[in-house]
């Protein structure tokens, strides 16, 4: 019986290798991923949310490929989970595998994931940000949050070490309620350490866009848009607030 279930795990481990060699033909790979699917075990769908994490040669085929996980993930519905959530702890990149966790757990349990992501990414210098940015991304796209879940979460990274995941985190705030997002972003503006033409542009697109009242900061943001080149012929402070100029 011993020997019967190592040839078991030895035929499985056989077929997440084929699932995931990226050099393999598409039909090899598509016949070893139906395989996983059918046989459904802990093991098996952990091997095939590890499909997430290679990148074949044909980019067309891999974006199938990777679609077709998904679907076959959501299938299992909560059963997933499990293997999801082990593969995520890991993963360079969750933009494929956040689109199953919405669609196969509740709200409560979505964001109990959620959570355990953004403290396995806390601000701060990273050599991959990826991971970091699919997650922020996808939580302020994610429909069953509320805009106090959003700009808390988000806050932390306005001032990332990371340029693109600042980005990430200020787009992210977006049509959220003004008053919630204003004094993140006019911190983060008013920063002597942000140095990127960029990041201020977008603060600033983002204050105008939603009208977030400046207060006891009007005169200081005013300061900042003045003095930042192209920023004062777009942009002006009136009335407390940012406006187009």
């Amino acid at each position: 019986m011993v020997f019967g279930l190592f040839s078991k795990e030895k035929s499985l481990q056989r077929t997440i290798d084929k699932a995931t060699n990226k050099l393999a033909q598409q039909v090899d790979r598509w016949a070893a991923l139906e395989r996983l699917k059918e046989d459904g075990s802990d093991e098996a769908l952990f091997g095939l949310c590890k499909r997430f994490g290679v990148t074949a040669t044909k980019g067309i085929e891999d974006e199938q490929e990777k679609d077709w996980a998904v679907e076959a993930l959501v299938a299992k519905g909560e059963a997933a989970l499990g293997p999801l959530r082990r593969y995520m702890k890991n993963a360079e990149q969750l933009a494929f595998p956040l689109r199953v966790l919405e669609r196969i757990a509740d709200k409560p349990k979505a964001l109990e994931v959620a959570d355990e992501l953004f403290k396995s990414e806390p601000p701060g210098y990273v050599r991959m940000p990826d991971r970091r940015i699919d997650l922020l991304r996808w939580f302020s796209e994610w429909k069953p949050a509320t805009d106090e879940e959003v700009v808390t979460r988000l806050t932390p990274y306005v001032t990332d070490f990371d340029e693109n995941s600042r980005f990430a985190a200020i787009e992210g705030m977006t049509n959220r309620d003004p008053a919630m997002i204003g004094p993140p972003l006019i911190k983060a503006l008013l920063r002597p350490e942000e140095e990127s033409g960029r990041i201020k542009r977008t603060i600033v697109e983002v204050l105008e866009k939603s009208k977030a009242p400046l207060g006891d900061k009007a005169d200081e943001v005013a300061k900042a848009i003045a003095g930042g080149g192209p920023l004062a012929q777009d942009f002006k402070v009136a009335g407390g607030i940012v406006k187009k100029a």
